[in-house]
């Protein structure tokens, strides 16, 4: 960070569900802050708000300077990451780096690969999948940056996420639309196996939590999770919430494979389907330990998105 420079302006790159999560709690913190995003519109009247394509380096410099702390929230469609997410961090990075913000980068797990236990920040990225081995990349990329003094970072990660907001997810739309209309909800693999989910929320607070606390920089942190619950008791929590009868209706690599024909999401999808075949279930002690902060519990969080999907029906 450049000498005398406020650490109070906040820079959230992107508007989707996990960037608008943290503009609610920066904004519930009463700290200041800006948004970019691609189109300019606001998530809230009071936003200040910079249109920017982050994917043009002069645009994503001019968007990013006078940041304090900048949160990448951002990312390029998922059917096209190869060539396009490296060169998005790439200018992220230059931006951060000329206004000596720290870079608070959201991340998923995929780097890891196909663990046969419980995944934690110790693990290597041993990932064989295509988006995997770019999630590893990146992070390393960040991670050798902070070691060599150029640029502060922290690095805060996920498991598939759901709450408010949350519609393109293995938790989103085709799981919660169709619950709450009494239906069959849709979800991958294998429905009596455990699956981590992260609650969008939690999610945003944790990268302000770790944006803010200078001894955490320069290594990952598995941002704080719900215990692990097979789907049906997913669901059926949900569906009890929902005040309707649970029901359940698994997709496998086939229906994917159909569905890809037509939705590329979903074609993209299939590589990562080990997740949902057997238990996924990922550690946040690393935080829990640090912060003293847990996840919000499973019935709160459920609830809050079942009552947002209820209100989006109507």
């Amino acid at each position: 960070m450049k000498p005398g420079r406020d650490r109070s302006m906040h820079v959230v790159l992107g508007t989707g569900p996990l960037g608008r999560s943290v503009i609610k709690e920066l904004r519930k913190r009463e700290e200041p802050y800006r948004v970019v995003n691609f189109s300019g519109r606001q998530t809230e009247p009071e936003d200040v708000v910079v249109r920017a394509d982050l994917m043009d380096p002069d645009q994503a410099k001019a968007a990013i300077t006078g940041a304090s702390v900048v949160y990448q929230c951002t990312q390029p469609p998922y059917n096209q990451w190869k060539g396009k997410f490296e060169r998005l961090q790439d200018n992220i990075i230059k931006g951060a780096m000329v206004s000596g913000a720290i870079l608070v980068a959201a991340e998923n797990v995929y780097m890891y690969g196909d663990v046969d236990h419980e995944i934690h920040e110790g693990l290597p990225y041993a990932a064989r999948t295509k988006k995997g081995r770019i999630r590893a990349k990146l992070a390393e990329q960040l991670l050798e940056l902070h070691k060599l003094g150029k640029l502060q970072v922290v690095l805060g990660r996920g498991s598939d996420f759901f709450g408010p907001g949350v519609t393109d997810s293995s938790a989103g739309e085709r799981l919660f639309k169709p619950l709450v209309m009494g239906k069959a909800a849709s979800i991958m693999g294998d429905p009596d196996k455990k699956h981590t989910f992260t609650f969008i929320e939690d999610f945003g607070r944790a990268l302000i939590m770790l944006g803010q606390s200078e001894d955490t920089y320069g290594e990952a942190w598995h941002v704080p999770n719900a215990d692990a619950v097979p789907m049906t008791k997913f669901i059926e929590l949900a569906a009890q919430l929902a005040g309707v009868e649970a029901k359940i209706k698994p997709m496998g690599k086939g229906t994917l494979r159909i569905g890809g024909l037509f939705i590329p999401t979903a074609r993209e999808s299939i590589e990562m389907f080990y997740q949902f075949e057997k238990e996924f279930v990922v550690s946040s002690k690393k935080f829990t330990d640090r912060f003293g902060q847990s996840s919000t519990p499973l019935e709160e969080s459920l609830k809050a998105t079942v009552d947002w999907y209820r209100a989006r029906k109507t």
